[in-house]
């Protein structure tokens, strides 16, 4: 599902996702926010490196948050739903979320986390507002 209010990707728990118990290593949640990111500024028609190399610009991770709340394992099928919370002049902040469907129509949040993107120029590597173009696609 997209939109410019929020965006879901499922994902699937590869071998490598996980440690040696079948459980996706703590790390790994970031990634599938980290991807769910990005897949929703693709498919909102941004391309992070045309960007950069179009405006100078990159938007960076400048603050996380994450709570763990139940395991994912090796194999299973899980969504991520990402969401605005806020736009600044130079920075986004989302909230994303890991589930997984328990039972049809039935949902078990595994992970959620609030994720702050920052906007850097990548000549001088600070803070710029976020162009208009883009500031646009997410109000």
């Amino acid at each position: 599902m997209t939109s410019s209010n929020e965006f879901i990707l499922p994902v699937r728990v590869y071998y490598e996702d996980t440690d040696a118990g079948g459980v996706v290593y703590h790390a790994n949640y970031l990634k599938f926010m980290e991807r769910a990111r990005t897949e929703w500024l693709r498919s909102l028609g941004l391309e992070q490196d045309e960007v950069a190399q179009r405006l100078h610009i990159l938007f960076v991770v400048g603050e996380v948050s994450i709570s763990y709340k139940k395991p994912a394992r090796f194999n299973e099928k899980l969504f991520v739903k990402t969401a605005i919370k806020g736009v600044g002049k130079a920075s986004m902040t989302f909230n994303q979320g890991i589930w997984r469907e328990k039972t049809e129509g039935s949902h078990e949040l595994l992970a959620s986390g609030s994720v702050k993107v920052v906007c850097v120029n990548d000549i001088e590597w600070r803070a710029t507002p976020i162009p208009t173009e883009i500031r646009n696609l997410f109000q």
